[in-house]
């Protein structure tokens, strides 16, 4: 998986024996922001930032969902990492239009030379500073969703201020137990952490299935961020999840209110288009070798995700 200290590349996997076994994701180092206003140090303007992602990354599939929700395609240039991340860690074929580089490492380190820490997607990079603003998702998505506006003309809202409370509150549960609780699963490297682990991921499924019996949505009656932040893991579970990460209680399609809105969120327009389970499966299983050693990419599941769903029949109560 590989991490840089102090501007040096090492292929070394996560340390987990510190912690009894548990998987312990590490902050983002770049954490700049991309402004609407004239005095902004990254200011929004059309084709001035370039967007480093994986398909197979859930943190940077939310990006691409956003770029596309967003309409930010003609604003923003996009890179599209190699699926398979070994000893170089992520890596790009063609090389990447910039500098030429066909390592994420090598854009983390001419960013700051002497850097720590994992190389991770998303990336957004700015062009005039040839500099990261961001390899934080969370943060990357926010901007999508409000900073281009004027831009694209386009003044659709997931964070909107009246939801936000209950936004971050949801947000605030899912991302430990569900968006990283499938790796807490899958990378815990003894019994008693996956254990723990497994528990409280299913524990938060059954109440995200209990909520959305009588909520179309996570925030009530309209789709916002935490959908989508939500939605880049469920859509992952069950072909990869379940089996590669032993989140193997129950599959998503089990569940009758998230298989539905599964579907309905892939069914919304560009959502799709951004979504490559071959990506998917190969990243996974290809890339994680201490897990799948033998790297074989598994064929199935077939996935229903184009049949209709039945969310339109459930009211916001």
């Amino acid at each position: 998986m590989g991490k840089l200290i102090e501007g040096t590349w090492y292929d070394i996997g996560y340390e987990t024996k510190s912690n009894g076994g548990r998987f312990t994701r590490e902050d983002a180092g770049f954490r700049g922001w991309v402004k609407s206003g004239c005095n902004s140090e990254f200011k929004a303007q059309s084709g001035r930032y370039h967007l480093f992602v994986s398909y197979a990354c859930p943190w940077a599939h939310r990006t691409l969902i956003f770029m596309k929700l967003k309409k930010l395609d003609t604003h923003i240039d996009v890179t599209i990492v190699s699926p398979d991340m070994l000893s170089e860690g992520w890596t790009m074929k063609p090389p990447e239009p910039n500098f030429g580089y066909t390592a994420m490492h090598q854009l983390y380190i001419h960013a700051k030379e002497d850097y720590t820490g994992r190389v991770t997607v998303p990336v957004l990079w700015d062009k005039k500073t040839n500099t990261i603003v961001s390899n934080e998702s969370s943060e990357i998505i926010r901007m999508f969703n409000s900073e281009f506006n004027t831009l694209t003309g386009n003044h659709d809202n997931y964070y909107p201020t009246v939801l936000q409370s209950t936004i971050d509150e949801w947000n605030d549960y899912i991302y430990p137990n569900i968006n990283n609780g499938v790796y807490r699963c899958g990378l815990a490297t003894t019994q008693l952490a996956y254990e723990e682990a497994f528990d409280s991921l299913f524990l938060a499924l059954d109440k995200v299935e209990q909520h959305l019996s009588s909520h179309r949505y996570i925030a009530g009656d309209v789709i916002t961020e935490a959908d989508w932040r939500l939605f880049v893991t469920l859509i992952r579970f069950d072909a990869v999840y379940v089996g590669h990460f032993k989140c193997n209680k129950q599959r998503i399609v089990d569940y009758p209110h998230l298989h539905n809105y599964v579907k309905e969120l892939y069914q919304v327009e560009g959502v799709r288009d951004v979504t490559d389970f071959y990506h998917i499966k190969r990243h996974y299983y290809f890339s994680h070798t201490i897990i799948n050693p033998t790297q074989i990419v598994p064929a199935g599941p077939e996935l229903d995700l184009d049949s209709e769903h039945n969310r339109d029949m459930i009211k916001t109560q």
